[in-house]
């Protein structure tokens, strides 16, 4: 069994833990992760089983439609305003949650980079990461 995956919001009014490993973990520079980080990149980890992760605190959510057209569900605390995880119409077993959130980041292992179609030229991306313009298929 894996050690849980455990992180929060910056202020501790939210906390997330989950058993589960994550299923995908990458850079996204698509222009939704640029402005909701206010840099270059969003950096993600994506589990599967979304109602097997506990989460404790009220999180206000808003939704996007992604550059795919795939509307996309973001939860932030509304005490502190950190982006605290990310849910998928299209993949509703899914949830994703910020690399810096996690209570160590330090786990967070970037597996491609994703829409390195929109990446801005001062924002260096390890460049051994497999890159793909947009989202890669299935």
């Amino acid at each position: 069994m894996t050690q849980p995956y455990t992180g929060g919001c910056a202020c501790g009014a939210i906390r997330y833990e989950t058993r589960h490993a994550p299923v995908f973990q990458n850079h996204c520079q698509c222009r939704d992760c640029q402005k909701r980080s206010g840099t270059g990149h969003g950096s993600w980890l994506t589990f599967p089983a979304q109602a097997e992760m506990a989460i404790t605190g009220e999180a206000t959510h808003w939704n996007v439609a992604g550059e795919s057209g795939n509307v996309k569900t973001h939860a932030f605390c509304p005490v502190c305003g950190t982006a605290v995880f990310l849910r998928f119409a299209a993949m509703p077993d899914f949830i994703a949650v910020p690399a810096a959130s996690l209570d160590e980041p330090s786990r967070f292992t970037p597996q491609v980079l994703t829409y390195s179609v929109r990446g801005l030229a001062w924002d260096a991306i390890d460049p051994s990461l497999k890159a793909f313009e947009r989202m890669p298929a299935g």
